[in-house]
């Protein structure tokens, strides 16, 4: 029996990856703690056509989602790995260039539920410089988290967007889903 509910976000990791002759290699995926918030919006809109004076013809046109992690704080290795932050090995300063260029990357997460959790990947995001800001302390100390704006596109080779766990899903598949970025096994 599945899930009647879903609440929670844990365990998001990111999946820096490379084409190389065609073909997607993914690293292997690097935990970003401190997750607050996950927001997807679908990118595309629906095709309609009229014609005989009614709706004729109508679709779906998926290009991926808009996104928005909210997250404790912006890893240093995601700055490095995902935005083309550099860092000086000399005096250990991190530096934003206009030049620097950012690697895709896919996106692991888990949403609890009130049976299990389910857990998803988005195979191929590109994420945008966060906005900064900051504000005084007052009588409380309330943690500031960063936002990370993406978007999450089909991949060119199969035009995968998204997978997600479902109740079925093999034991092996779903306690692995960390440990590399999930593909089905083609046999």
């Amino acid at each position: 029996m599945g899930n009647k509910v879903k609440f929670g976000l844990k365990n998001v990791h990111y999946a820096p990856f490379e084409i190389i002759d065609g073909e997607i290699y993914y690293e292997t995926p690097i935990r970003i703690p401190g997750a607050v918030s996950l927001s997807l919006t679908p990118r595309g809109d629906m095709i309609e056509f009229y014609a005989d004076d009614m709706l004729y013809y109508r679709a779906q046109n998926n290009q991926g989602y808009d996104g928005t992690l909210s997250i404790a704080l912006i890893p240093e290795q995601f700055a490095i790995d995902c935005l083309g932050e550099e860092k000086d090995d000399d005096d250990g300063v991190i530096t934003e260039k206009t030049t620097s260029k950012g690697k895709p990357f896919a996106l692991l997460f888990e949403f609890d539920g009130d049976v299990t959790a389910t857990r998803h990947v988005l195979y191929n995001c590109t994420a945008n410089r966060p906005n900064v800001g900051g504000e005084t302390k007052t009588n409380t100390s309330d943690p500031q988290p960063d936002e990370l704006t993406f978007v999450s596109s089909p991949r060119e080779t199969d035009y995968a967007v998204k997978t997600k766990t479902t109740a079925d899903t093999s034991p092996a598949v779903y306690e692995n889903w960390y440990n590399k970025v999930y593909e089905k096994e083609v046999v």
